[in-house]
């Protein structure tokens, strides 16, 4: 049985250099969901062209345009690169110089150039739920995202913050903390 190996992380893109390659619809959309789940991400986007709507995002954002072709030298700096050109031999160029320069990167649309795929998100306060469908199927992670977007609480974040402030108040080891807090939460996943 095949089965999801992807190794899921929360990375502070506000600490990150992130590189978009493209300027068409693919690139508005990936960076749309990046500013929505991270509005403090440092972006540049290369591009010979550009949406309205990229260029309206970018003006929200701290995200950089850039109005020439790609060229290796723009990955100077640069942690994540996104590549969404319409272009194979340009999108799988960029694959090429991030593995030698050992920058992850993405390409849109082609599982086999990806060192990770930016999944579905759904994001209440300090609450952050990541799907994966191993790059098979974003529209079911989009179904599973509207899902959990409707049964996690809105109040998820009070409870989050108040578990926080009864965590400094426990006596005891890390073992006898996690156990008191396991008592305390078990109660948010038992069935009705």
């Amino acid at each position: 049985m095949e089965r999801n190996n992807l190794y899921p992380i929360f990375l502070k893109t506000n600490n990150l250099q992130v590189l978009i390659v493209g300027g068409g619809f693919v690139a508005e959309e990936k960076l749309t969901f990046l500013l929505k789940s991270s509005p403090d991400a440092n972006v540049t986007i290369i591009s010979p062209m550009f949406r309205e709507g990229t260029i309206a995002l970018a003006k929200k954002g701290n995200v950089t345009l850039v109005n020439k072709k790609y060229k290796k030298r723009y990955l100077k700096g640069k942690h994540i690169v996104v590549a969404t050109t319409d272009i194979p031999k340009v999108n799988e160029t960029v694959y090429a110089h991030c593995r030698k320069k050992n920058i992850l990167v993405n390409v849109a649309d082609n599982p086999p150039y990806c060192d990770f795929y930016m999944g579905g998100i759904v994001t209440k306060g300090n609450v952050k739920v990541a799907i994966s469908t191993n790059g098979k199927s974003p529209t079911t992670a989009k179904r599973l995202r509207q899902f959990f977007e409707e049964v996690i609480p809105e109040n998820i974040d009070d409870l989050v913050k108040n578990l926080n402030e009864y965590r400094k108040t426990i006596k005891g080891d890390f073992e006898e903390k996690v156990e008191k807090l396991n008592e305390f939460t078990k109660s948010l996943v038992e069935k009705k």
